[in-house]
């Protein structure tokens, strides 16, 4: 083993031994040796006794002895029993068992450990529940081991419940083994200074640990300085450490904050601390929670030659993180690498300084605080004699997270009046009220709720009342009013009692108190817990309860953690997550996901995740009727000129993109297809030369950093080709790319990139653009992916008895579950998965509700979602699960959620170990029957498909979606199923877009014309003997659907007119007097019959929309959201021989009616939009889907026009893509031009000419052997 090696496994080796306190030289220590046994009388204390032989002596594992254990005088919760190990001791286990024949035991109990025999701190499992299972019975003895070994001398049991048909009876046994360490006390004035006397060599890694208990908020506990005056300084602020970074004299003051960690590290217990250092991060340590951060560059190479313990002792060229605050209280076992420096320094070594006062044993400071847990908590304490001179003070100190809460109360029976002291907004406030007034507040403080001791003093003299606050920091308030206490005053903290005279108008107190003193006289509390003074109820006495719920914080994604007493709240604002704990995203995982919710074309954030650590982005989508795109812009996406410059032999470009590289990689990962546009524009430049040669251009891609490809866009990877070699069509045949003919003339290679595991295009090398004469330009488009395959993952269950299975769950503190199903049956276990005793499941349970329930240890818990409308009627339905710290929730579609709170102080962790079934379960119940889609534990996708492949009885994929998503396609859009999704086929619908939702619209001039062809006439035969009235194809109806936006200045105006060759007509228009008239003439030989609306100002420039019904001679008319109008026709039923529909001017007339042929000419300046005759679509076909149908004259231009917010009606012309995929034709010469003009070279309108006069010498004396492609 090499010396480096051995090294750090004998540091490691060192460093747990001593932590844990059982170094011994025969080997490991099994640590579960019973200590009670043998301990002697003197070594058992308790609260009381019920009798001699029932004393806590007695209480000893399997010993019959007095009457066969211990048990209290009175069996309530404020008893204990008390154990003197007689040093510490390293305690693994905790055994008890009843009274010996009898009927008392304890069901339930909290442990409290002490080194001093005060300032008890109660034993938590996981960090969350303190209560531990008892007994059953007298004799079974109840082993409980801790899940990490307590270092203590003195152990402390409370019983909680026991035998309701018995009393308290207790027999008890502890475990552990010895514990050994090395401890110095400092007085903050002392320290440790440790040099190295010889430059070590470098190290990989370096460990600093230690442990240390204090009262004081505030010190430094060590600094570390190394090379180049770099420092590290770890030091106590406000409870919290933080590590410091500094650098010599350039340094500020408050040097560079690392990390911070930790909370409530005052409060005089032990605390255990490592720091590591290692090449490219450290990790700090403080009791079970590490944070990781990474190093500044000049500390990956550096090492400690100083070490400065409890303060900071430099050469002055550093100023100091917290002046003058040096470190107060107790280390232990202070290991630097594979040295212990406080037993160097207590054997005097040479490299350990001690300066100051340093003693090798801790000096405990007795302090006994009282906690006050909860509304019925209070501390009566009687007043004193010497009160009755008109002088009396009260201090005390608190602590608490609690915003609001009563500190002190008592009454002025002279004055009919009471004095409360209180918290209100986290500022302290006096109030003094009389005869049911109140004639005076005080307030003073701020910011009181921070869990920080906070010191408060009452002082009263027969003209004078002052409070305050914080002596050293605080605010003081005084005001003039006397206040007679007297020795028969009763003093109420916390609280009140019930049934007493003592009101409390608020919240009672929740928090820690300690220091209470009476004309500077501290109360003596543990006669309080005696009941020898005063009265109390609800109190834990000698010991501080406060627990920071907010460190380590359970509010993922940057939520920010505050907290009561009782529990915490996360604030999720601005972090994109939501929920108890800010778990659940806000946002999609894709853009496909989007689209199905109804959402268009824009920009979305998109979190490719869920609930996993990835942040979201801002993405654009680009919904088609076909696909779903998502589009990923980088720093560079338009065409970018390279000019030839002779002092450079290559161009290189960089792309940054929008997205992070994480988020990259999973977007491509999850996607079906990818693409990416790659394009190289070229005059005598080449590109790859030839196959066997050395490539002139390359670019890289790929994750990470990518990897080189010298293929280029449209071609294979591998192939050294561009598109044009590909498809066998390149300028010169005896190359692969055009850029290659080396040519001089413009031309271009260009392709889509649709290899994913070469995307993105991270940077792009140019090679040939040195030479005299050579022009290139290149682009790289945006990374455009399309196809949600996690959403679409799916597997179709036909058998009740099948089911899929994958590795456990694992959701310790957070787990949601996201899925879809859809079935016919009414009840079904979607998923199962088991633990010892834990579990969780989530199935239908009736074909209206769905369950949620799981067991972390606290007992089974329930919650449903009930809904009004069935689940079963093979529609896909959403499911969303989370369970976390604080709640359980359940949400199916949008219906309102169901929500179980968590028990403050239950279990927390999730412990699952069996494998997680999917659409079954393993202890057969009812499986699931139909289609789970879509499944994702965590924000991570179950790849039911795969797993379907190999499992009988289920079927990989699931089909019918448009049960679920038709309704989705607006306009008569048509849903079309797809392997994956759906797609609205708006071919006979008047609008486009994805869902068959964006108008048509175009701007009408007065001499536009579109005419849609219904039917030609034949052509009859030379010999036919047809009447002339049968060539023509007879289209008959006897009912029409019209409808069409419009927006218009004009009146009169023509919006439609249909023509027949029987010369019927039906013509819909604005009239002289800005009103919709509708004409119909269905009989040649009878008049026209006139259907005017009443709805008025049509040609105010405003949007309109118009729709006509006719069924036979029945016609209803609706005009925007005013009421429907009906008429009746009378002439005729039927519409004979359509031949035409026209929008705006018609260009020939039958000349029939004169009037009419007036009306026609006119035509119609303005707007149109979303036309539709029946099934037929004019204004769309003439726009999208120009053919020999289709008769368009004068301008007709596309536009948005048709929206409902007032726009103008001739905007430019736009273009959308409606495909989603990129023409691959080569562009025009006027397209070169333009491009070039984009580049700052000339303009569109000079460079076409100036190209067009080179082609022509170039042609005239033959020097160009090929046209350009």
């Amino acid at each position: 083993m090499p010396l480096g090696i051995r090294r750090l496994a004998g540091i490691s080796a060192l460093i747990g031994c001593l932590l844990l306190g059982s170094c011994g030289t025969s080997g490991e220590e099994v640590c579960d040796r019973p200590l009670v046994s043998s301990l002697p009388p003197s070594s058992f204390r308790s609260s009381s006794q019920l009798s001699i032989s029932h004393g806590p002596v007695f209480a000893k594992v399997n010993r019959r002895e007095g009457a066969g254990g211990w048990s209290p005088l009175i069996s309530d919760r404020y008893q204990w029993l008390e154990v003197d190990l007689g040093r510490r001791t390293q305690i693994t286990a905790v055994a008890t068992q009843g009274r010996y024949g009898s009927s008392d035991w304890l069901t339930a109990y909290l442990l409290m450990f002490s080194d001093t025999g005060h300032n008890w701190r109660q034993h938590r499992q996981e960090d969350s529940l303190g209560a531990f299972p008892g007994n059953s019975n007298a004799d079974t003895v109840v082993q409980y081991k801790l899940e990490q070994p307590v270092i203590a001398r003195y152990l402390r049991l409370i019983p909680l419940d026991w035998n309701p048909t018995g009393r308290i009876g207790l027999r008890l046994e502890i475990y552990g083994c010895r514990y050994t360490s090395d401890v110095a006390n400092f007085d903050g004035s002392s320290s440790l200074v440790y040099r190295l006397s010889v430059r070590p060599s470098w190290m990989a890694m370096e460990i600093i640990s230690l442990k240390f208990k204090t009262q004081k908020n505030s010190g430094t506990l060590l600094h570390a300085e190394g090379l180049r005056d770099h420092s590290l300084t770890l030091v106590l602020e406000k409870g919290k450490l933080l590590l410091y970074h500094q650098q010599g004299v350039s340094s500020p003051s408050g040097g560079q904050l690392l990390v911070s960690l930790g909370s409530l590290l005052d409060d005089q217990h032990w605390h255990h601390v490592k720091l590591e250092r290692l090449s490219t991060h450290l990790n700090l340590t403080v009791d079970k929670n590490t944070q990781q951060v990474h190093v500044p560059a000049e500390l990956s190479h550096w090492h400690i030659h100083t070490l400065s313990l409890a303060a900071v002792q430099s050469h002055g060229l550093q100023k100091p993180i917290l002046s003058n605050r040096n470190f107060h209280g107790c280390m232990e076992n202070l290991l630097y690498s594979d040295l212990n420096l406080i037993h160097l320094a207590k054997h005097n070594s040479p490299q350990v300084t001690v300066v100051g006062n340093v003693t090798f044993s801790c000096a405990e400071p007795v302090s006994v605080a009282v906690t006050f847990t909860d509304s019925h908590s209070f501390l009566q304490l009687p007043g004193l004699t010497s009160w009755s001179s008109g002088l009396a003070s009260v201090a005390l100190q608190f602590r608490t997270w609690n915003k609001v809460g009563l500190l002190l109360t008592f009454d002025l029976p002279q004055q009919d009046g009471t004095v409360l002291l209180y918290l209100s907004e986290a500022r302290l406030r006096l109030q003094i009220s009389k005869a049911g007034r109140t004639p005076l507040e005080l307030s003073t403080g701020s910011g009181l709720n921070d869990g920080q001791w906070h010191s408060v003093e009452l002082n009263f003299r027969q003209d004078h009342l002052s409070i305050t606050v914080d002596k050293d920091e605080g605010a003081t308030a005084h005001t003039i009013i006397p206040l007679p206490l007297t020795a028969h005053s009763q003093l109420f903290f916390g609280g009140c009692p019930t049934q007493t005279e003592c009101r409390n108008p608020f919240k009672a107190f929740q928090g820690c108190m300690r220091l209470l003193t009476l004309d500077d006289q501290i109360v003596n509390l543990i006669s309080v817990q005696q009941r020898l003074l005063g009265n109390y109820s609800h109190l834990q006495i000698d010991m501080c309860g406060i627990v920071d719920r907010c460190s380590p914080s359970h509010c993922e994604h940057g939520g920010r953690c505050t907290q009561s007493w009782s529990t915490f709240h996360c604030n999720c604002s601005y972090s994109g997550y939501r929920g108890a704990t800010c778990h659940s995203s806000t946002y999609e995982q894709s853009c496909e996901v989007y689209k199905h919710k109804g959402n268009t074309s824009g920009h979305y954030y998109i979190d490719v995740d869920g609930s996993g650590p990835i942040k979201p982005q801002l993405i654009y989508c680009n919904m088609t009727e076909d696909r779903t795109w998502m589009v990923i812009q980088h720093n560079n996406t338009e065409l970018t000129r390279v000019q030839s410059s002779p002092e450079r032999n290559q161009h290189f470009a960089h792309f940054d993109y929008s997205s992070e590289e994480e988020q990259l990689a999973t977007i491509i990962g999850q996607s079906e297809h990818c693409e990416q546009e790659l394009s190289y524009h070229c005059r005598k430049s080449r590109l790859l030369n030839t196959l066997e040669g050395s490539p002139f251009s390359w670019w890289v891609g790929g994750p990470g950093s990518g990897q080189v490809h010298t293929y280029w866009g449209g071609a294979l990877p591998g192939s050294r080709q561009c598109a044009c070699g590909l498809e066998d069509s390149c300028l010169d045949p005896s190359h692969y790319c055009n850029c290659d003919a080396d040519y001089d003339q413009w031309t271009d290679d260009s392709g889509l990139l649709t290899h994913k595991d070469t995307l993105p295009v991270r940077s792009l090398v140019l090679g040939d653009i040195q030479r005299p004469g050579s022009e290139a330009a290149y682009r790289v488009g945006p990374l455009r992916c399309h196809g949600d395959e996690n959403f679409w993952n799916a597997a179709f269950f036909d058998k009740e008895t099948s089911y899929l299975h994958f590795p456990t769950f694992h959701g310790e503190l957070n787990a949601d579950i996201s899925f879809l199903f859809k079935t016919t049956s009414s009840s079904g276990v979607f998923l199962e998965n088991l633990g010892i005793k834990d579990f969780i499941r989530i199935e239908l349970s009736s074909s209206s509700e769905v369950l949620f329930s799981f067991d972390v240890g606290n007992g089974p818990l329930d919650v449903r979602v009930q809904t009004h409308l069935p689940l079963n009627d093979n529609r896909w339905h959403s499911v969303r699960a989370e369970r976390n710290v604080k709640e359980a929730s359940l949400r199916v579609d949008d219906f309102p959620a169901a929500t179980q709170e968590a028990p403050a102080d239950g279990l927390i962790h999730l412990q699952l170990n069996s494998q997680l079934f999917i659409g079954g379960t393993a202890s057969r119940q009812k499986g699931f029957l139909g289609c789970i889609r879509s499944l994702q534990l965590n924000g991570i996708t179950l790849d039911l498909e795969e797993r379907a492949k190999i499992t009988p009885g289920v079927r990989p994929g699931c089909p019918g979606h448009c049960s679920s998503y038709g309704l989705l396609c607006q306009n008569q859009g048509r849903c079309v199923e797809k392997a994956n999704g759906f797609s609205c086929d708006c071919r006979q619908s008047a609008f486009s877009g994805a869902f068959c939702h964006e108008e048509v619209s175009a701007s009408f001039k007065s001499t536009t014309s579109v005419t849609y062809i219904l039917k030609e006439p034949y052509e009859p035969s030379r010999n036919s003997s047809a009447l002339p009235s049968s060539i023509y194809s007879d289209i008959t109806l006897r009912a029409e659907n019209v409808s069409l936006s419009f927006r218009t200045s004009q009146s009169p105006a023509l919006l439609l007119h249909i023509s027949s060759f029987y010369r019927e007509y039906l013509t819909l228009l604005i009239n002289k007097h800005d009103e919709l008239e509708l004409r119909y003439k269905l009989h040649s030989s009878r008049d026209v019959e006139v259907l005017s609306s009443t709805v008025g100002t049509l040609a105010d420039g405003r949007l309109h929309t118009v729709t006509i019904r006719r069924l036979a001679d029945t016609v209803s008319v609706q005009v925007d959201h005013n009421a429907r109008e009906d008429f009746n026709l009378t002439a005729d039923v039927e519409f004979n021989g359509i031949k035409s529909l026209t929008l705006g001017r018609v260009r020939e007339s039958d000349g029939s009616d004169a009037e009419l042929a007036g009306l026609t000419s006119l035509g119609f300046t303005g707007c149109l939009s979303g036309v539709r005759f029946n099934s037929i679509s004019p204004l769309k076909a003439a726009l999208h889907h120009p053919d020999s149908s289709v008769i368009v004259t004068g301008p007709l231009v596309q536009s948005s026009c048709g929206s409902s917010s007032p726009v103008s009606p001739y905007p430019a012309e736009t273009t959308h893509s409606l495909s989603g995929t990129r023409s691959r034709a080569r562009p025009s010469i006027y397209t070169y031009a333009c491009t070039l003009s984009s580049l700052g070279v000339g303009s569109c309108l000079v460079w076409p000419l100036i190209l067009f006069l080179w082609l022509f010498i170039r042609l005239s004396y033959g020097l160009i052997n090929r046209p350009p492609q």
